[in-house]
């Protein structure tokens, strides 16, 4: 009795199931975080996936974001300095997770000889521009 019933439950689940058709996806890039990533967003948010690339000496100018973002780099290697002006550097196949607020202003640069190709998914409140133009830390002189 008991195995009867089982196969009723999985075999009414399996029934349910429908396999898929005519769907294709591409990975436009893929990376993997040096730890944990912890998303947070409040209210409605506007879900942006935007490709950037900068090319060899370019810089973003220091900048920080009003909601979270989550990048892979796919190509190239991405030199950021923090408001603490600490450096990290993030390589092709790596991803970060740059967190809302001013009081994480930021520049990245690519230092390297080829151009740095990011994917970014940014999480911003709704409506609000994907970045805010901000001046150096004291840290970083002139």
């Amino acid at each position: 009795m008991t195995g009867c019933a089982v196969a009723l439950v999985f075999g009414s689940t399996s029934a349910l199931a429908t396999p898929g058709s005519g769907v294709t996806g591409t990975i436009l890039a893929q990376g993997t975080s040096a730890g944990t990533l912890k998303v947070k967003a409040k209210g409605r948010t506007d879900v942006i996936v935007r490709s950037i690339t900068i090319a060899p000496g370019g810089t973003t100018g220091w900048h920080y974001h009003p909601g979270q973002l989550i990048a892979v780099v796919k190509s190239g290697t991405l030199t950021r300095t923090l408001q603490d002006c600490s450096v990290e550097v993030s390589q092709a196949g790596t991803s970060f997770i740059e967190p809302a607020g001013s009081r994480h202003v930021h520049v990245g640069r690519n230092l390297g000889t080829e151009p740095v190709e990011l994917y970014v998914t940014y999480l911003v409140p709704e409506g609000s521009p994907l970045s805010l133009d901000a001046d150096a830390p004291a840290c970083a002189g002139s």
